[in-house]
């Protein structure tokens, strides 16, 4: 028999076996599984009426909320493509996104009216704007509930839609099929401890790649999950304390800020039980302290947009050598191992695998059931990444016997801070359309609390009185927040260059990493 791969089976299964349990917590509202189906289901059924067809893309520009998680279901419930987007995005960085992508519909929640406002003359596809308060209340009333033959799902079809700005600087969208979601859904369930009493913490937005690697695992396994809006350290240690949260995610500057938290004795945190740092560089220390802070395990994992995202962990599989001290917490922080449904390589140039040394370097290859469709309307860089039948993740490793990787640079030119990936060519084409500026670099720098920044080499033209804070002012609307450059350095001299004109990065960024340890991902 076979019978499509969906996450829609998630949510009915969820519904039938754990329908009286409470299921989903936002704000002040809580709901069971078989409410919360009820609500999806009215959303497919609305979305129907509204007009949307199989395929088209329903884009959401939300916090953490239960609309959002509903929007994970209902969407697809509608044969539709559900579309969450980055809330740091500027206007036009979100025109680009939704023009590219051809969406119908967008959710949004009413502290983004303003944007919303700049986007919708902008955006001519787009046929209905929906703020997610009383308004998308009443369109949920308009749909009646009732279940969808799952049967009729095309299992290789695309569900969601993600979109990552890659090493060229242009957004790509990461098509995922529902046939990956449920496999992904599955492996990540199989890391579940205890699920009967586990209670999952939102914390990472679900527009981020740690943040929606949960909601089907967790739904499907009749989970509480509770969304945390906004991380504020403060907000998520009452959480903690108030829900009995026992599960969540972080990005190494979040753990780093509940260590800091001024109240963190306040609060009752003892209910955790596993914590999973990724999306951007940890330590050993982080773990340590982590470890010292909270009572329960902390590990490292790692993974991409473009799968699923979940690839490794690094808690124990009980095969390594008992480890002590330090030790056992620099393994922790390394990428770790593959999971359930993930083939993992690393490999050089030839695509032979690399001594597991843990010296020799090689470049992260994947295939399995995590790797995505490709990029939506980009064939050229779909067979790209996807050459020899691998998924090329771009990112250097050093392994060992026991299938630990350890990620130890970048082959692409992505920045990542603060958890957020930030293209240097991007970066690098905003400062370039200021009228003073003759060209310009975007390279990586160490940072204490981001774990890494960017840092512009600017050469403004001769004529050009170029100030850090024009500069900056300049790219107020054309870059979000977090892209920004924290530091401007101008020279006056002609930057490095190849023998075929390529501005040599690897000189500029040695400046700042020369004497500091180069952060790794964990």
């Amino acid at each position: 028999m076979t019978v499509p791969l969906t996450p829609i089976r998630f949510l009915y299964r969820a519904v039938d076996l754990f329908g009286r349990k409470i299921g989903v917590v936002s704000g002040d509202r809580q709901f069971t599984y078989a409410e919360f189906g009820e609500r999806c289901e009215r959303l497919g059924a609305a979305l129907v009426r509204a007009g949307i067809e199989p395929g088209d893309r329903a884009a959401y520009l939300s916090f953490n909320n239960h609309q959002l998680l509903e929007g994970y279901y209902g969407v697809l419930l509608a044969g539709a493509i559900v579309m969450p987007l980055n809330v740091r995005l500027t206007a036009h960085e979100l025109v680009e996104i939704l023009n590219h992508s051809g969406a119908r519909l967008l959710f949004f929640e009413p502290d983004f009216a303003p944007l919303i406002e700049e986007v919708k003359a902008r955006c001519g596809a787009i046929g209905q704007f929906l703020a997610l308060d009383g308004e998308y209340e009443q369109f949920l009333t308009t749909g009646s509930p009732g279940r969808v033959d799952f049967m009729q799902v095309d299992e290789n079809a695309a569900a969601e839609l993600f979109y990552t700005s890659g090493s060229t600087g242009i957004p790509k969208g990461v098509i995922l099929s529902h046939r990956t979601l449920y496999l992904h859904g599955l492996s990540v369930a199989n890391i579940y401890q205890d699920p009967a009493t586990m209670v999952d913490l939102h914390t990472i937005p679900l527009f981020h790649a740690n943040g929606w690697g949960h909601p089907q695992a967790s739904t499907m396994l009749g989970v509480r999950q509770v969304m945390v809006r906004r991380f504020e350290p403060s907000n998520v240690l009452r959480l903690i304390d108030e829900h009995r949260a026992t599960d969540m995610c972080l990005v190494p500057t979040m753990a780093n800020a509940l260590l800091n938290a001024p109240d963190r004795g306040q609060y009752d945190v003892s209910s955790l039980r596993r914590i999973m740092i990724g999306g951007a560089a940890s330590s050993p220390e982080l773990i340590e302290r982590m470890e010292a802070a909270f009572p329960c395990q902390v590990f490292a994992g790692y993974g991409l947009t473009e799968t699923a995202p979940v690839l490794t962990i690094a808690a124990p599989k009980g095969t390594e050598i008992e480890a002590s001290g330090h030790e056992r917490y620099v393994r922790k922080a390394m990428a770790g191992w593959p999971v359930a449904g993930v083939e993992i390589r690393v490999v050089n140039g030839a695509m032979q695998d690399v001594p597991r040394d843990m010296s020799s370097i090689g470049e992260v290859v994947v295939r399995g059931d995590h790797v995505m469709s490709g990029y939506y309307k980009d064939e050229a860089a779909t067979r790209a990444v996807m050459a020899g039948g691998w998924f090329h993740t771009g990112d250097m490793a050093v392994w060992d016997g026991e299938g630990y990787i350890h990620i130890v640079d970048r082959k692409k030119e992505i920045i990542i801070s603060g958890g957020e990936n930030i293209s240097s060519i991007e970066v690098e084409k905003a400062i370039f359309a200021h009228p003073g500026v003759f060209e310009c670099a975007v390279v990586a720098a160490p940072d204490e609390k981001w774990g890494e920044v960017p840092v512009a080499i600017v050469v403004p033209k001769p004529d050009a009185n170029l100030t850090t804070e024009e500069l900056l002012q300049f790219l107020q609307g054309r870059l979000a927040r977090f892209k920004l450059p924290r530091r401007i350095e101008f020279s006056s001299e002609p930057l490095p260059k190849t023998g075929t004109g390529k501005i040599r990065k690897n000189v500029l960024r040695e400046q700042f990493w020369t004497g500091k340890a180069k952060r790794v991902q964990g």
